[in-house]
């Protein structure tokens, strides 16, 4: 069979090469020629899976190694009766490890601070609830917006009372315009006024969760603190708008060497179940051994000293800043360093905690 995959999937070889012909291709610039007599397709969030791409194909699987699945247009893949599969909470470590690495970085003295430091966290799904779980071994008073689901474990509160009590608030939804609860610019100049100046706004969801012209004019008016690993209108990113932002990163919140690993064998269980093959391999043979920081240290010992050891977000945000040209960021370099991202190892590989 021949299969399409996204270049930057992780372990493509080694989860699919018995299966027959893959080939790889940068997954923004991917065509309806490229897919026409492929079996399967495998993809990313920068793909977008629609009719264009997808009719009068002998396409039967599209997996995207991707929490979100925004990018695909499902209604219209299942109106080809192709299988489709996603991999949710694939990362959602990895990115719950980037926000409190975020944090620290803009203030390390937010371990010390215990029930006085109140992280806000919209969404509590996959990402929101490990991130949840993670602030609360800091022991950080966490408190949840999500009309959708209830934790037993998380301090539940309406959206206008996070905004309102958080130091730190960030965000964890799928993007949505539509139903009773959309996301799309649910950060606005409203919900900004909300927000005392001094707190902190992370968004590593989707871009369009945050209104940029809104977030630029809070920041004018506030000086806020702010830290965007995706943005509204990506991989379109102003001068203007990266001189404002604290700390930014290429969309690679989410880019642990577990989280793409996991995120491929999600895909490759799914292809497995929809062409009643065998399912019988694991990420964790394929990882290299790494230093282990947390041996005989307690957490907040271990980020103290070896934050920066374990993930230097700070280089990241240099690599992004790195690729302006002409009063904007260039596109083709924003997509360079997510091929070429060296990825970073979680928590847990490093002997730290998990959920």
């Amino acid at each position: 069979m021949k299969i399409i995959a996204d270049e930057n999937l992780a372990f493509t070889d080694y989860f699919f090469a018995e299966f027959g012909e893959i080939q790889q291709k940068a997954g923004r610039s991917l065509s309806h020629d490229d897919v026409q007599d492929a079996e399967a397709l495998l993809v990313r969030s920068v793909t977008k899976v629609n009719p264009q791409l997808i009719q009068n194909t002998q396409l039967k699987f599209v997996g995207s190694a991707t929490i979100g699945t925004d990018h695909l247009d499902i209604s219209a893949i299942e109106a080809q009766q192709i299988a489709w599969s996603n991999a949710a909470g694939c990362n959602a470590q990895a990115v719950a490890e980037y926000v409190i690495t975020a944090l620290l970085h803009i203030d390390p003295e937010f371990l010390d601070q215990g029930k006085q430091f109140t992280l806000g966290i919209i969404g509590l799904g996959n990402v929101g609830s490990r991130l949840a779980y993670m602030a609360q071994l800091l022991g950080w008073n966490v408190i949840g917006y999500d009309p959708f689901v209830q934790h037993e474990n998380i301090q539940q509160v309406e959206l206008e009372q996070l905004l309102k009590d958080s130091d730190a608030i960030t965000t964890h939804v799928p993007l949505t315009k539509s139903g009773e609860y959309p996301t799309y610019h649910l950060i606005n100049a409203e919900t900004l006024a909300m927000v005392k100046p001094e707190t902190i706004l992370i968004n590593s969801a989707r871009g369009a969760v945050v209104e940029e012209v809104a977030l630029i004019q809070d920041i004018l008016n506030t000086q806020r603190k702010v830290v965007l690993d995706v943005f509204e209108h990506e991989p379109e990113i102003s001068e203007q708008l990266l001189d404002l932002i604290t700390i930014v990163t290429p969309h690679i919140a989410g880019y642990s060497l577990e989280g793409k690993a996991r995120g491929t064998q999600m895909i490759y269980e799914a292809f497995c179940k929809t062409f009643d093959y065998p399912a019988h391999k694991k990420f964790e043979s394929q990882l290299p051994a790494c230093a282990q920081f947390f041996y005989g240290n307690s957490i907040k010992q271990t980020l103290k000293h070896h934050l920066s050891d374990i993930y230097n977000i700070l280089r990241d945000d240099q690599n992004l800043r790195a690729c302006l040209k002409d009063g904007k960021v260039d596109q083709k370099a924003f997509d360079y360093l997510r091929k070429t991202y060296p990825l970073r190892r979680e928590w847990a590989a490093h002997g730290g905690p998990k959920a």
